[in-house]
Formats: structure tokens, C-alpha cells, sequence
């Protein structure tokens, strides 16, 4: 299993898999037809006022980036998250913001990776 990360405004391509949006509000300006979306989580985003926070003071990724996972470890979504991941061959994870580096739906890849077992060859 293969999970990617890729935003929403690119093109949709058959190498994407089973298509995940991870953000809780809608991409403006992206259709549903556009979007090709399997799976809208919203739920698996960060809260409201965790996302508030962040867009009013972006240079606290690190402070963001806890205080996020802390919400995952709560977050009964990732549990159905993990369960696509398991389900499918490869699956990617969408999102809306413009940097590829710095935004929630990476920090969501790596907390996934650190809690799926390893697996034998």
C-alpha cells in the first residue's frame, strides 16, 4: 500500500489510486467532476479553530504540527482513514494548500507512517 500526497488542483490521474480529500472545508473554485474525490473526510482535517489558528500565524508549523497529531490521537476518522489505506493498493491523500512542504495532509502521512506495524517481506 501506497499512500500519496497531492493537491487538490492538480489533475486527477490514474497512478492517484483511491482519491481522499483530508480538508474540512470544500476547495473553492474545484468541482466535485474536477476534483475526482472517492472520499471526502472531513472530519480527519484539523478542528475550526486549530486551522484558524495556524492561517493567522504560519510560522508556527511545529507548534501546528503537535498540537494536530494530538487531535489525531483523538480523532476516531483515522481509524477509517487507516482502514482505506489498508483496503487499497495506493491511495492519496488531497488537500488545497498552495505549499507542498507545509501543510496538515503531510503532517497527517507521517502520523499515519508511524502507526502502521511494519510488515514483513
Amino acid at each position: 500500500m501506497a499512500v500519496q500526497l497531492k493537491r487538490v488542483y492538480d489533475d486527477a490521474d490514474p497512478a492517484d489510486g483511491y482519491r481522499v480529500l483530508v480538508d474540512r472545508l470544500w476547495p473553492r473554485g474545484v468541482t466535485k467532476d474536477r476534483a475526482a474525490v472517492d472520499l471526502w473526510l472531513k472530519d480527519v482535517a484539523p478542528s475550526a479553530e486549530l486551522r484558524k489558528e495556524w492561517h493567522h500565524n504560519p510560522g508556527h508549523t511545529e507548534e501546528f504540527a503537535g498540537r494536530y497529531r494530538s487531535e489525531l490521537e483523538q480523532n476516531p476518522a483515522v481509524a477509517e482513514l487507516a482502514e482505506v489505506i489498508e483496503q487499497r493498493p495506493t491511495v492519496t491523500l488531497l488537500y488545497g494548500a498552495k505549499d507542498p512542504m507545509v501543510n496538515h495532509a503531510r503532517v497527517l502521512s507521517d502520523f499515519l507512517a508511524s502507526r502502521r506495524p511494519e510488515r514483513s517481506p
